[in-house]
């Protein structure tokens, strides 16, 4: 069983996902720093200093904190805000990869246009055909 799972690992196509899997988690991050760090501080200046983190609609009536963490701490809380937040993190990465697929995609659509040279044929259908215009003249 120990020797079947290793060759499992060993695969291509596992490892090729394991790394993946970890670039994609610490891109991820990137994308998450990016919107909680320089986008939605833009958006908040832009909207007059609004924070989308920090957005939230109580849905108990303990609930009297103006930060959705100390509103947590009361009761349950509706966190729109940080939908809106983890939202625009998504359509970021989307449309990252969208850009990468499309970058692949273009490259493998140039490998396929170049025009490959026919093979050349073998010695007795090249000889073949010399006879045959030959005898044509």
């Amino acid at each position: 069983m120990l020797n079947e799972f290793k060759a499992f690992i060993a695969k291509g196509n596992v490892m090729d996902l394991a790394v993946g899997v970890i670039i994609g988690g610490a891109f991820g991050l990137i994308v998450k720093s990016l919107t909680g760090d320089i986008i939605m501080p833009v958006v908040g200046a832009i909207f007059g200093g609004f924070d989308f983190s920090n957005l939230f609609v109580p849905l108990a009536d303990s609930v009297t904190a103006t930060t959705l963490e100390a509103a947590r701490e009361q009761g349950a809380v509706f966190a729109y805000g940080n939908f809106i937040t983890v939202l625009i993190n998504f359509l970021i990465l989307a449309y990252i990869i969208f850009l990468m697929v499309k970058g692949v995609n273009a490259m493998r659509k140039k490998e396929e246009e170049a025009p490959k040279a026919p093979p050349a044929p073998a010695a007795d259908i090249q000889l073949l055909t010399e006879i045959r215009d030959l005898l044509k003249k």
